[in-house]
């Protein structure tokens, strides 16, 4: 009895003694610091069992491995930036800056590349050139020339005409140029460097106007269209025309950069058509 006694004694001592006086509750809570191994972040393994458990002991406590699956919300589309300064349609229109100066050098490089001729009837080849130094996206500005040309209130509305662009030689020349060039190509026409002119089978385009306009206009982009209109029909034989009458739409051979009024702008040789 005196030896039941004595274990009774011992097992009591154990059971009672106080949380936190044990030598292994120390290195027991550090565990929890530790990260888990790189194999259990990988694969979403189960951490190691508790000590003195045996893993297979508990199957209905084993975590699957985590199965990735595709994101229910798709990533958001990057909005384009436009560069400081400028608008959508400056863009289209070939701009990447709208600092103008009187001149840049002087060499006219040709856009590279062609395209088909959308329409019927005869096909004018067009060369678009820019002048070396404008800060001018040369393919942009020859896709905005080209669509004005070809749009179905152009010259080509009647079906007698299309246009298609080329980088050899051409029927046609579009350029856009800086002022002092324009004053060099369009001379014996006084352009003053503030205007473009259509002569010798090249329509050359002040860059200041294409940038700024005139103020005849509230659209930039109205503005674009028409010179390049009424450049170009000039090369096909078009002469100036005058306003027909107060409020009604201005021919595109009028010489709407100066003077607007008594019509109302108008960028298209056949405006009546569907565009």
């Amino acid at each position: 009895m005196a030896v039941v006694g004595l274990l009774v004694g011992a097992l009591t001592a154990v059971v009672v003694r106080p949380a936190g006086t044990d030598a292994t509750a120390g290195p027991s809570a550090a565990v929890a610091d530790v990260p888990s191994s790189p194999a259990s972040a990988r694969t979403g393994a189960p951490t190691a069992a508790p000590t003195g458990a045996s893993p297979a002991s508990s199957p209905d406590v084993t975590t699957p491995a985590p199965t990735a699956g595709p994101s229910s919300t798709p990533a958001p589309t990057p909005t384009p930036t436009l560069p400081p300064g400028l608008t959508q349609a400056d863009v289209d229109a070939g701009l990447r800056s709208t600092k103008v100066a009187t001149s840049a050098g002087g060499r006219l490089v040709v856009v590279p590349g062609s395209t088909k001729s959308p329409g019927i009837g005869t096909v004018h080849t067009v060369r678009v050139e820019v002048e070396k130094g404008l800060p001018v996206d040369g393919e942009a500005f020859a896709a905005f020339v080209l669509k004005t040309l070809n749009d179905p209130r152009g010259w080509g509305a009647d079906g007698s005409m299309s246009f298609r662009r080329t980088d050899g030689d051409a029927d046609l020349r579009v350029v856009l140029a800086s002022p002092d060039k324009v004053d060099e190509m369009c001379a014996p026409l006084k352009t003053a460097g503030e205007v473009s002119c259509g002569r010798e089978g090249h329509a050359t385009i002040n860059f200041k106007r294409w940038v700024r306009a005139t103020p005849e206009f509230d659209s930039l982009t109205v503005y674009r269209q028409y010179v390049v209109s009424h450049e170009v029909g000039h090369l096909l034989g078009h002469a100036h025309e005058h306003c027909p009458g107060a409020g009604e739409l201005a021919p595109v051979m009028q010489q709407q950069s100066y003077q607007v009024a008594p019509c109302r702008a108008n960028a298209w040789p056949h405006p009546e058509a569907k565009g």
